[in-house]
């Protein structure tokens, strides 16, 4: 049996369009289980994080499956509890960064002339400087807390998605059918975006925020590292490698294992976001 060059048939077609659109529904789905099983640490640490439990320096074993620090704590609770806080506190700037970049890349995107330019002036001058440098800047100047560290890398992580909602603003408002409710129903800017702008830039978005977060995990714990995180005794994964750092030809775990659980959250992250925006690419 020949095909005609050019042909594919029906069935093909719509074989790998379901197999896109399951894919794209299977890494949504991981991304679900990983953030379940990050959420509930509490449930799955032995012990409380600050609860000194036994004595210092013990190694791995089956009572302690990760060991314990120098003043007694369970590295695996706080390893947990720090996987948890790290997490959390990505997606919250990753979702601040979408908010506040979205708004202003739709008005920049849609508006054009002076506003546009204004807009695009103060985002350049953000991207402009080195966004690790800023943030520790920020986050010195104000005070070292969890909080503090998530408002630091806030400010210097929207202007990425502000480029990148208004190149996909301005390529939309182009099109015929964006032209054609623009001009044809008379509707208003702001529903104008709602309803045929950001719809078509939300797979752009979601694919650069699922890539950035490995990022953003690198410098939470960077931040942690040099102390801007929140105060000990707090279970942070940078802090707790920096406090451990003394400790590592004598007692290598106490060290070692909160930047085992950033490596595996990073690489975790990063074969996510790949696989999200593979899916994405292949279902647009």
């Amino acid at each position: 049996m020949s095909l005609a060059i050019g042909t594919v048939p029906d069935g093909i077609v719509q074989r790998v369009a379901g197999l896109a659109g399951r894919g794209a529904r299977s890494w949504w789905a991981v991304f679900a289980l990983g953030t379940a099983m990050i959420m509930i640490a509490p449930v799955l640490a032995p012990y409380a994080p600050t609860q000194a439990v036994a004595q210092p320096f013990l190694p791995p074993g089956a009572r302690f499956l990760l060991g314990t620090d120098d003043v007694g704590h369970d590295v695996l609770s706080r390893v947990l509890y720090g996987m948890r806080s790290t997490w959390i506190a990505a997606i919250i700037v990753i979702s601040i960064g979408v908010l506040i970049g979205g708004a202003i890349g739709t008005v920049a995107g849609l508006a054009r002339g002076w506003l546009d330019n204004l807009l695009m002036r103060v985002t350049d001058g953000f991207l402009a400087l080195p966004g690790p440098v800023l943030a520790i800047a920020i986050a010195a100047s104000i005070g070292p807390s969890f909080g503090h560290t998530l408002i630091a890398i806030s400010i210097v992580w929207w202007p990425y998605y502000a480029r990148i909602v208004r190149g996909e603003a301005r390529s939309l408002a182009a099109r015929p059918f964006v032209e054609a409710a623009r001009h044809g129903s008379q509707i208003s800017v702001w529903r104008l975006a709602l309803r045929h702008v950001l719809p078509g830039v939300a797979p752009a978005v979601i694919v650069a925020a699922s890539l950035d977060v490995g990022n953003l995990i690198l410098m939470l714990a960077s931040l942690s590292f040099l102390g801007l995180g929140a105060p000990a005794p707090a279970p942070e994964l940078g802090a707790m490698t920096a406090q451990g750092l003394s400790y590592l030809l004598t007692s290598w775990w106490v060290p070692i294992m909160p930047g085992l659980a950033v490596l595996v959250l990073a690489l975790g992250s990063n074969f996510l976001g790949d696989g999200i925006r593979n899916s994405v690419g292949r279902h647009r």
